[in-house]
């Protein structure tokens, strides 16, 4: 496969660019900043050697490695995004590289005694006598999914130098603003033209997930009055004590932090308040599509008994789906799965075959009619100070990409 070196060396290339997305944007990409990446890609991708390589208006790329076959076979792709989450900043990313990793605590910034501990983070362990990639402490790292990116774009240069590997036609895309939940709202799956694709966007090595949470996000807004404190008996209404009744009466314990596998949670991730007005925003999930609906009932239902206990309208809460389990399209076409466990298996890898707890691009690209399941690229910890990746583990994914393409090549159409 790809060198260790090169790969390194390419995936470097890409975290050292702040790609950091924008939810506030209202542009596609949603920073101007994506687009030094982009750009940057386009060329790499001409220069190894992929042919019809565009980039629109809006940053999205795409590529074609043309079938070496003389039958045909379904065209697959293989997609990514290249922007970095606005939870944890990307800007002025300094990796650092542990060689032959020794099960120990790594000081990733010395300064400010930030340290990343397997005794803390378990799955360390897993890696121990590998070549991990590391942030200084400071910063994230960007593996999610520039780590997917890099390899993709070294299994292309691969089946490029390897002509004797047999493949089909194989489409590539990258993607903005994934990370705020746009990544797929613009592409152009027509354009795309791929029977189905593939997301390299999971953590641990071996995932492959085909199930998602249906989500949806919901601002509830609390409305108070504002008198003198001293003179406000009978007459200020504080909008932060209806909120705190709001917040209490949801589920305790369907919350991210009490749920795991399929259970759904609703998660309130943001409050802005005062005495006038108190904001609370949430996210709501579920892989369940009824209890999911159930969800989104039970806050509309609490904002009409709570405004009927104050007897007034003092709430107000507005709901919108984001995407939905991609399973429901997936599932019709299980093929496209197996191939992927086969591939995985391939490369000597044990599948973990599960849902995922959140959505990546393929969930909104299956409902697009683009089936598209996702794949590990190899990354742990994402969105904060403590993500890194085994190098070993990104050049498997890429074992893994072969492989599928390989198998493709092997389904011959009639």
């Amino acid at each position: 496969m790809i060198s260790k070196q090169h790969l390194i060396d390419r995936f470097i290339s890409y975290v050292t660019v702040d790609t950091e997305s924008d939810p506030s944007s209202k542009t596609t990409p949603s920073t101007k900043k994506q687009w030094n990446l982009a750009h940057q890609l386009v060329n790499e991708l001409k220069s190894i050697g992929l042919s019809n390589v565009t980039i629109d208006e809006h940053a999205y790329i795409m590529a074609t490695l043309p079938s070496n076959l003389d039958y045909e076979v379904p065209t697959i792709g293989f997609i990514s995004h290249f922007d970095t989450t606005p939870d944890f900043t990307g800007a002025n990313v300094k990796p650092q590289i542990i060689e032959n990793y020794d099960g120990k605590d790594i000081l990733l910034n010395e300064k400010e005694n930030i340290v990343l501990s397997p005794q803390y983070f378990e799955d360390l362990l897993l890696y121990k006598g590998q070549t991990i990639i590391t942030t200084d402490g400071t910063t994230l790292l960007g593996a999610d999914d520039k780590a997917g990116i890099a390899e993709i774009i070294s299994a292309m240069e691969y089946l490029i130098n390897h002509p004797e590997i047999k493949h089909g036609n194989i489409r590539i895309g990258f993607t903005p603003d994934e990370e705020i939940g746009r990544g797929a709202h613009k592409f152009d799956v027509e354009k795309f033209g791929a029977d189905w694709a593939y997301t390299m966007d999971g953590s641990e090595i071996g995932e492959l997930e085909y199930e998602n949470f249906n989500a949806a996000g919901a601002v509830v807004t609390v409305k108070g009055k504002i008198v003198h404190p001293g003179y406000a008996k009978g007459k200020m209404i504080n909008s932060m004590y209806i909120a705190q009744k709001y917040i209490n009466a949801l589920p305790a314990k369907e919350t991210p932090e009490h749920t795991s596998g399929r259970e759904g949670f609703f998660h309130l991730y943001s409050i802005q308040g005062e005495v006038e007005q108190t904001t609370l925003e949430y996210i709501i999930r579920d892989h369940d599509k009824k209890r999911f609906e159930e969800r989104k009932e039970e806050m509309i239902a609490l904002v009409k008994s709570i405004n009927s206990d104050l007897n007034q309208d003092a709430i107000e809460i507005t709901i919108n789906d984001q995407y939905f389990n991609m399973r429901e399209k997936v599932e019709p076409v299980m093929h496209i799965v197996d191939i992927a466990e086969k591939a995985i298996k391939k490369a000597g890898i044990t599948p973990i075959i599960k849902p995922i707890r959140g959505g990546t691009d393929g969930s909104q690209l299956s409902f697009m009619g683009l089936p598209c399941p996702n794949i590990f690229a190899g990354g742990h910890n994402f969105h904060g100070r403590y993500e890194y990746v085994p190098v070993e583990s990104m050049q498997k994914a890429i074992e893994v990409i072969v492989n599928i393409a390989q198998i493709t090549a092997e389904k011959k159409l009639s």
